[in-house]
């Protein structure tokens, strides 16, 4: 690839605060355009990172939870997870969410890779994690307004809840994925 022609990022020219929400902040940005088209302002959600965690049992059960998601004003199934907390490791933190979440704790944690949620308006990270060797021998802990029921799957219903859209989160779906390439490459439970 040519380096010179390589499209660069737009400099940044000013940040105004518009809300800090608990979970993200607004801002609106002004960038110069390229080719001396003048500037443009964008707002961005400035979020904490977060983390997406697939655990898998000693049996290669998957554990999975269900949740009340308001934004869509339905149940959702998904995997644990959650924000990280300032300064936190995102290992640490998959392994904190998994615990509050679902009271299960993992013998062995493989990170399985990083995807931007949305470039477009988000600036932050999801870590994601298969944990192997998940049994619940530890305590729930929720948020006080998180509400969740935990259950296992075999991997073939996690594909059926797949195929039939009882699993539609986007990040969620990347997660699995990515969980299920690093079980085949390492030879574990898939």
């Amino acid at each position: 690839m040519d380096d010179r022609h390589a499209m660069r990022p737009w400099p940044r020219l000013r940040t105004r605060m518009l809300g800090d929400f608990r979970i993200f902040r607004l801002a609106e940005e002004e960038f110069e355009m390229p080719r001396g088209a003048g500037t443009h302002s964008f707002y961005v959600l400035l979020s904490a990172d977060w983390v997406n965690v697939v655990p898998v049992t000693p049996e290669g059960r998957v554990v999975l939870i269900r949740q009340f998601r308001p934004g869509t004003c339905q149940v959702t199934i998904e995997v644990p997870g959650g924000m990280v907390d300032d300064g936190e490791d995102p290992a640490r933190a998959a392994l904190r969410e998994l615990e509050e979440e679902t009271g299960y704790r993992a013998e062995t944690l493989v990170p399985t890779g990083r995807v931007r949620p949305n470039p477009a308006i988000l600036r932050n990270t999801c870590h994601m994690f298969v944990a192997l060797g998940a049994r619940p021998v530890g305590r729930t802990r929720m948020d006080e307004a998180e509400d969740v029921e935990t259950f296992e799957a075999t991997w073939d219903e996690v594909d059926a809840m797949v195929r039939d859209g009882r699993i539609d989160h986007s990040l969620v779906l990347n997660t699995l994925t990515f969980a299920r390439r690093a079980l085949v490459e390492t030879g574990g439970p898939r």
